[in-house]
């Protein structure tokens, strides 16, 4: 529903408001410009009881929230406007944009009919195999050093994938997108643990499902239930904070709308690379974010090397980049973590995104000037679409891991030589004697302490003459 028209049916509405000219960069200077801002634009909210914030507040028990929210490090506010505000807000010069802000859902998988605990064995997931991740590893590309964005439902930080500090971060936002103080590194659902894991698991009992196993995760509790665009934009926000350089999202708001552009547009300039689901819906279907031509977009495919049939696929009217999605990841039949310390298998959009996003963090550890456009331009140039894969589903196809690092990086793509053994040393040998070569006529050789039968016949002679 339009802001228009809510505010026709209701009276309010709720509305992201981008700031103009909020520099992108260094996060202190950015917070002071957005607070500067959001004062002068303050007069344009309004509290109101029929407010979403408000309703949530009033039946949890808790005090209510002010009219507006402000997202310093994304430059954007959230806020209640009447039709005078809104009006206001549209006409001020030091605002760019003002979209509605309708509420995001998770992207759910889909689940095994026989769903449960399975045991996995040792080696790598058929996805990490697909992908070539294997060949960016042995040439020390793991994602050491890159941090890692995770909207989702949490994750259990007690599974064993995430030992060695794999989570460098986490933050939890309540139903009315308040940040949670000392939050419990949990998972609401199994869905984040899932995804997580699939970004930054670290090998367990020689099985590997991790795309980037050395990268630190820095994961936002934001969904399902309550005001899901604040705790969405909160997570975000605070991701932006740690200064993660790629964000893994598998959630959005099914058909196209252009509400989350000027948020995806403020990821952009903050040198942030957004992988996204498209969703789960299948032919001629998709979701926002995941729909936009400045989202690295994500859609599912199996081992077959064909497109899922749950994947969603669209041709969105525009200019440029109308196909969605802009590539498929391993998307069917995934095996990764399970609240629990378990693991279980899943398919849909949400499982092909985080191998995206692995995969970006391997790239960018490999060329670490690399902007998020190139790391980006890297994986599509990648891609290869095999004739099982119509281009109307699959878009560009399936990436390759060492062909994306060959764009990005050639030197790096060169595997090193291996070195040559080192030598063991040689004890120095005893110097033999040379062996006696032939005796020359008239000569007669002597043996140390030996008399030849020459030298006895002539000591008989003499003595003889004696």
């Amino acid at each position: 529903m339009s802001v228009e028209a809510t505010l026709e049916q209701f009276g309010v509405a709720e509305v992201i408001v981008s700031l103009q000219a909020v520099p992108p960069g260094g996060m202190e200077g950015l917070a002071a410009a957005t607070e500067i801002k959001q004062r002068n634009l303050a007069h344009y909210f309004t509290t109101s009881d029929r407010a979403t914030r408000s309703l949530l507040a009033a039946t949890s028990n808790k005090p209510a929230p002010g009219p507006y929210r402000v997202y310093e490090h994304l430059g954007l506010v959230l806020g209640t406007v009447n039709k005078s505000g809104w009006a206001g807000l549209k006409a001020d010069p030091q605002v760019a944009d003002v979209e509605d802000a309708p509420q995001f859902s998770l992207i759910h998988p889909i689940r095994p009919l026989a769903a449960g605990a399975v045991t996995p064995t040792p080696g790598p997931t058929w996805g990490l195999s697909k992908l070539r991740v294997a060949e960016l590893w042995s040439r020390g590309f793991r994602g050491q050093g890159l941090r890692i964005g995770h909207i989702d439902t949490g994750v259990d930080g007690k599974h064993p994938a995430f030992r060695q500090k794999a989570i460098g971060g986490f933050a939890e936002f309540d139903m009315i997108g308040n940040e949670v103080a000392q939050p419990k590194v949990t998972d609401s659902g199994d869905h984040g643990t899932h995804t997580a894991a699939t970004i930054v698991g670290r090998p367990v009992n020689g099985f590997e499902f991790g795309v980037a196993p050395a990268a630190t995760l820095y994961s936002a509790k934001v969904i399902e239930g309550g005001n899901v665009v604040a705790r969405v934009l909160g997570g975000l926000n605070w991701c932006l904070g740690q200064q993660v350089k790629i964000i893994s999202i598998s959630l959005g708001l099914r058909g196209y709308t252009p509400s989350f552009l000027t948020l995806i547009q403020a990821l952009r300039a903050r040198g942030v690379l957004p992988v996204v689901a498209v969703g789960n819906e299948g032919v001629d279907t998709s979701r926002s974010p995941g729909n936009y031509d400045n989202v690295l977009s994500v859609g599912a495919s199996d081992r077959q090397n064909k497109v899922a049939t749950y994947s969603s696929s669209q041709s969105i009217k525009r200019p440029q980049d109308p196909l969605v999605p802009d590539l498929v990841g391993p998307g069917s039949d995934v095996i990764s973590a399970q609240p629990g310390k378990g693991y279980q298998l899943l398919s849909g959009t949400s499982m092909a995104t985080p191998h995206i996003a692995g995969l970006a963090a391997l790239l960018w550890q490999a060329a670490p000037a690399a902007t998020h456009a190139d790391v980006e331009r890297a994986i599509l140039q990648s891609c290869q679409r095999p004739p099982s894969m119509p281009q109307g589903r699959a878009n560009r196809g399936f990436p390759d891991a060492l062909e994306a690092l060959k764009f990005l990086n050639p030197s790096a793509a060169a595997k090193p030589k291996p070195s040559a053994p080192a030598r063991k040393p040689v004890a120095a040998a005893k110097k033999k004697a040379p062996k006696p070569g032939p005796a020359k006529k008239g000569t007669v050789k002597k043996a140390a302490g030996k008399t030849t039968p020459a030298a006895a016949k002539k000591a008989k002679a003499a003595g003889k003459k004696g």
